[in-house]
């Protein structure tokens, strides 16, 4: 077997692996993006803000029950994610937003980590599943 033949058998591995993944993330994002909006319509918000940035943002801090200045936390997080304070306060905000969304909708702790751990699980779960939204009491 020649080097050029190798080398072709190798890049169309790649070029399927690359198509694998690709068509996986596709499916990940079109179920994370239907879960967040029937998540916003069960809490009386709009379902299509989860496809406009930025006003998805707001509308999710409004789905949990957040003051508008926590988009502050979020940007500031997303602006320094370039360096590895950032990458941490997103990790935080993310482990927040889950605690209080399992909340906001009476869940308990194991849903919790579930929603930290197998999102892609557990966001349809809350989504499709019995679950109802409730005000909090600050």
């Amino acid at each position: 077997m020649n080097d050029d033949a190798a080398l072709g058998g190798l890049l169309a591995v790649l070029m399927a692996y690359m198509i694998l993944v690709m068509v996986i993330s596709l499916a990940v994002a079109i179920v994370m993006i239907v879960s967040n909006w029937k998540i916003n319509v069960k809490a009386g918000q709009p379902g299509w803000a989860v496809l406009v940035p930025f006003y998805s943002l707001y509308i999710h801090l409004k789905v949990l029950q957040r003051p508008s200045y926590w988009i502050w936390l979020y940007i500031g997080s997303i602006i320094t994610s370039v360096i590895f304070i950032g990458l941490i306060g997103i990790i935080i905000l993310s482990i927040l937003d889950a605690i209080r969304l399992a909340k906001v909708f009476g869940k308990g702790d194991g849903f919790i980590v579930g929603l930290i751990i197998f999102p892609i699980i557990f966001y349809p779960m809350l989504a499709f599943g019995d679950a109802h939204y409730q005000q909090l009491e600050n």
